[in-house]
């Protein structure tokens, strides 16, 4: 594997002497919107800024967009894609209806401020993946000269962007921002297909297509004559500290870090979860264990095992459409076919190969992820010999970085508390990792 890997690295090396293709920057609306929620389609605006360019075209506020792009939006999950995806600097068919009549232009929008740091330079690239997307990488580097350690980060499994712009405050930006201004290293972070600046739309993008973006950036890191290949850590959170072994034993890393990580299969944490979410919902246990057996193991059953959409397991047992909240063909955002592959790949089976240093963080209210899964990549590292490995229960985090009282109270959606010293943790174990001092 060390061999291809070198291979691939000096394939990607000489192949960059071409000219990459960028893929455009993505768009500021300058309008506010009410989401697709009713029975019917369409995203109504609620504010429209001065000036803008949807007020230039001439909407109004209370018009009901209707078609972005050439999408019609049909409900939630396109209106978020649509968001999501717009481009700036091209003309974009905007149709809206007012009253009883079509608002039609093609609207030029203008490009998101780019993000920036005062210890560091920040660089926009892309590179393209074996899918043939091209993504948009954002890699910032220390001022200092010479090859550098770094850190390249997996994210999560949502379409929300890994760009730290002006003006975001979520906790998942500043746990970002954090790694990137206080860490020293090089990092380099990958949008997922439909994400950001990159080509594609993440509602249809399977698995492999986001695995094979992140495998393109990281040959990508490893050739920057700045960085040495030899000090490249992985940190990966949720969905991407699954991967985090993959990529490192692919890829020769220097150590791992798995933060809100998962072990089983796709349709064991799914069993899961929805038992916990029955808890948090005040079901007792004998009624937990009659919803599972005839309405949660049927379902999941039949969607990762049997590979159906849940439109056709539904269709075959309509009584589970009662207990189905995700949609006809996707779950969480992503298609189908996403989970199906995700299902067949051997996330456990990365762990037993792992050589390299772990540290693996997990809040004590992380209620998305089991606890025992974090202990199974314990014992399964300790089997194989495994000799420099941790895991650290961080108190009251949950899984979106954010302190709370209880597991519950982070489910109910309160908003917790940030608490910086869970990054400076990350920040420890990676600078580590590549002997990086002070």
């Amino acid at each position: 594997m060390k061999s291809y890997t070198l291979f691939l690295l000096g394939f990607y090396a000489s192949s960059c002497m071409a000219q990459q293709p960028d893929p455009g920057r993505r768009a500021l609306w300058e309008a506010t919107f009410s989401r697709p929620g009713g029975p019917g389609p369409g995203a109504s605006i609620t504010h429209l800024d001065q000036g803008s360019p949807l007020e230039k075209s001439g909407f109004l506020t209370g018009d009901i967009l209707i078609s972005v792009g050439g999408t019609f939006i049909r409900d939630a999950e396109v209106w978020s894609q649509v968001y999501d995806g717009l481009k700036s600097g091209v003309p974009v068919p905007v149709e809206a209806v007012r009253g009883a009549r079509a608002v039609r232009a093609d609207v030029v929008f203008n490009p998101r401020p780019k993000e920036s740091h005062p210890t560091v330079d920040t660089f926009y690239e892309s590179v393209t993946s074996t899918y043939g997307i091209t993504h948009r990488t954002i890699i910032t580097k220390p001022k200092s000269r010479g090859r550098q350690p770094a850190i390249m980060i997996l994210d999560g499994l949502s379409c929300s962007s890994i760009e730290v712009y002006p003006g975001r405050d979520d906790n998942w930006g500043k746990t970002l921002s954090d790694i990137v201004e206080k860490s020293g290293m090089v990092v380099m972070r990958v949008e997922k297909a439909g994400v950001g600046d990159s080509e594609g739309n993440c509602g249809q993008t399977d698995f492999y297509m986001d695995l094979a973006g992140y495998e393109a950036a990281l040959l990508s890191l490893k050739a920057k004559p700045y960085v040495d290949p030899a000090r490249v850590v992985v940190y990966g959170s949720s969905m991407g500290s699954a991967l985090a072994p993959y990529i490192a034993n692919t890829f020769d890393l220097a150590g791992i870090i798995s933060d809100g990580t998962f072990y089983k299969t796709w349709y064991e944490h799914m069993l899961e979860i929805e038992r916990r979410i029955r808890q948090f919902e005040g079901d007792t246990e004998s009624e937990i264990v009659q919803k599972m057996n005839r309405y949660y193991i049927p379902l999941y059953y039949g969607m990762l095992i049997e590979q159906k959409s849940y439109k056709e397991v539904v269709e075959r047992y309509p009584a589970l459409a009662a207990f189905n909240y995700h949609g006809d063909a996707h779950m969480y955002g992503r298609p189908m076919e996403y989970y199906h592959q995700l299902q067949r790949f051997d996330l456990a089976g990365a762990w037993e190969k792992v050589k390299v240093p772990v540290r693996i963080l997990r809040g004590s209210n992380d209620w998305i992820m089991s606890a025992e899964d974090n202990h199974m990549i314990i014992e399964v590292l300790e089997r194989h010999g495994h000799q420099d490995h941790e895991l650290l229960i961080y108190p009251g985090l949950d899984h979106w970085n954010t302190i709370h009282r209880s597991a519950k109270d982070s489910y109910s959606g309160n908003p917790g508390q940030w608490d910086g010293a869970m990054v400076d943790q990350i920040i420890r174990w990676a600078r580590e990792m590549v002997a990086l001092k002070g």
